[in-house]
C-alpha cells in the first residue's frame, strides 16, 4: 500500500499589527476571519537557531524517517511508530520495537510536536534534536549500539553522503542525523480548525452538540484546567506534568520510588527505565527526583486529538469517551494524585459533546482520517465502557467526593456533607 503523503501545508500568516489595523478601521461586515492560529512569529520563536530549516534539510530528514536501515535488524524505521495514516502514531497501545519487543508507553505523535517545551510523556528529552537519537539507541526500540555504530551505516549509503555534504556541509555525523530528524519533524504543523474558526467569530464553524460541548470543557468538564486554548499558545496544553490516576490501576508507587530513587542514573538508564521497566509508572520522577511528580506525565495537547488514539501514557484507554469516563469519576485515587482531579458528575449526553467538540480539534487536513477514527471509536463506545463508573461520577461512592444533595435549611453545612451531631 502507497503510504499517505506527510507533506507539510502552508499556514496562512496574520501579523498582529495589520489585524489590529483592520480592527480599527469601520468597514462593511464580511467574511469571517480566517483560522490562524500557530503564526509565523510563533513558529519562529520555538525553531532553535543552531538548527534553522531548509528544503533540502527536511527532505534529508524526511529519508532518515523513513529508513529501516537507522534500526539494528534493518525492520524499523520512524515512521513505522509515526505512521502518518495514523496521526504520526503507531495506534497500539504502547510503542513496539524490533524483534516483536514491546515497551511500556504509548508512542505520542509528532504533529506540532515543535511547540513541545519537552519531549515524550515525562520530559526526558529538552528538544527534538535530543529525542531523535534515543529510540534509535534503545534496545527495544530500533536496538542501535551507539552513536557509532549508526554513523558507520548511514556513511556507507552514498545518497547519504552527498546529502550531508550539501546540506551540512562534512560528513555524516550523528548528531546532524539528529537535526535534519528533528527539522522534519518540525515540519509537520497542524491547525486551521473547526475551533479556530469558531473562535475567530464564525458561529457556524460548531454544531451546537459541539458549542454545548465547549461550554462544558471550559465549565462543568474543567478540561480547561490543563488544556486551556491560550491565543499566545494555541495548543491545548499546559505543558505541566500531572498525576491522573492512570498508573495507579498497576503501581505501588511508594516501592518503585525507593528503589528508583536510591540511584543516580545517566539520560540513556533514565531511557531504558521508562521504556523497559515497571518504573515506567513513576513517569516524571524517573527524571525530576521530585516526590510531587511521583506517577505524573505530561499533559498532552489536544489538537487532532481524535487521531491519536489509544490515549494516555500507556495506551490504556482506547477512546474518548473512556478518557472522559476517568475524569468523570476523578480519577483513580492514590497518594500522588493530582489536586486538581475531582469528579465531575457529567451525563452520558455531556460526554457525547465533549467528544463531539474535540473533533472540531481536528485540522482541515485530516478530516476524512478523524471521521473514520470517530466512527471507530462510537462502535466501542456502545459496549460496557471498563473505566465508567456513575456511581463515582455523581458522588454516590465513599472516596470520590460527596453527592450534592438538596439544601437543609436547618442545617446549611449539611450542604457539604457534613454529619448532623446527634
Amino acid at each position: 500500500m502507497k503510504r499517505a503523503s506527510k507533506t507539510s501545508f502552508c499556514l496562512p500568516v496574520v501579523f498582529a499589527g495589520q489585524l489590529l489595523l483592520a480592527q480599527s478601521v469601520s468597514s462593511p461586515p464580511g467574511p469571517p476571519p480566517p483560522a490562524i492560529s500557530i503564526t509565523k512569529e510563533l513558529i519562529e520563536f520555538f525553531t532553535p537557531k543552531d538548527n534553522p530549516p531548509s528544503d533540502a534539510k527536511v527532505k534529508l530528514g524526511d529519508m532518515l524517517f523513513d529508513d529501516k536501515r537507522l534500526s539494528a535488524d534493518n525492520t524499523l524505521a520512524c515512521n513505522v511508530c509515526h505512521d502518518p495514516r495514523a496521526g504520526f502514531t503507531a495506534r497500539t497501545e504502547t510503542g513496539h520495537g524490533i524483534r516483536d519487543q514491546v515497551g511500556k508507553r504509548n508512542t505520542p505523535t509528532i504533529l506540532n510536536a515543535m511547540f513541545n517545551r519537552s519531549q515524550f510523556w515525562d520530559g526526558r528529552a529538552a528538544s527534538l534534536e535530543e529525542q531523535a537519537k534515543m529510540p534509535i539507541l534503545n534496545p527495544i526500540e530500533m536496538g542501535m549500539k551507539d552513536g557509532d555504530e549508526v554513523v558507520a551505516k548511514i556513511a556507507a549509503i552514498p545518497e547519504y553522503v552527498a546529502a550531508f555534504q550539501q546540506v551540512f556541509g562534512r560528513p555524516v555525523n550523528f548528531d546532524d542525523m539528529a537535526r535534519a530528524i528533528a527539522a522534519f519533524e518540525r515540519a509537520r504543523i497542524s491547525g486551521d480548525a473547526p475551533i479556530d474558526r469558531f473562535l475567530r467569530g464564525d458561529e457556524n464553524a460548531l454544531t451546537a452538540a459541539q458549542r454545548h460541548g465547549w461550554s462544558l470543557f471550559n465549565g462543568k468538564g474543567r478540561c480547561n484546567g490543563c488544556h486551556a486554548f491560550n491565543a499566545s499558545y494555541p495548543f491545548f496544553t499546559d505543558q505541566r506534568f500531572h498525576n491522573v490516576g492512570i498508573a495507579a490501576h498497576k503501581t505501588d508507587f511508594a516501592d518503585l520510588a525507593t528503589l528508583a530513587g536510591r540511584s543516580n542514573p545517566t539520560p540513556a538508564e533514565i531511557d531504558r527505565m521508562a521504556i523497559e521497566t515497571n518504573a515506567s509508572e513513576l513517569g516524571r520522577f524517573l527524571v525530576s527526583k521530585n516526590r510531587s511528580d511521583i506517577g505524573a506525565f505530561k499533559t498532552p495537547g489536544l489538537r487532532d486529538v481524535v487521531l491519536t488514539s489509544p490515549y494516555m501514557h500507556d495506551g490504556s484507554l482506547a477512546t474518548l469517551w473512556d478518557v472522559i469516563d476517568h475524569y468523570n469519576k476523578g480519577g483513580e485515587i492514590n497518594p500522588f494524585l493530582d489536586g486538581g482531579i475531582e469528579r465531575l458528575g457529567l451525563s452520558e449526553s455531556e460526554i457525547d459533546d465533549l467528544v463531539d467538540v474535540m473533533n472540531a480539534f481536528t485540522s482541515d487536513k485530516y478530516a476524512s482520517q478523524a471521521a473514520m477514527e470517530m466512527t471507530r471509536q462510537k462502535t466501542f463506545q456502545r459496549t460496557p465502557r471498563s473505566t465508567r463508573d456513575t456511581d463515582a461520577a455523581l458522588g454516590r461512592k465513599m472516596g470520590h467526593g460527596d453527592a450534592v444533595p438538596d439544601p437543609d435549611k436547618k442545617d446549611p453545612a449539611f450542604i457539604g456533607g457534613r454529619l448532623v451531631a446527634q
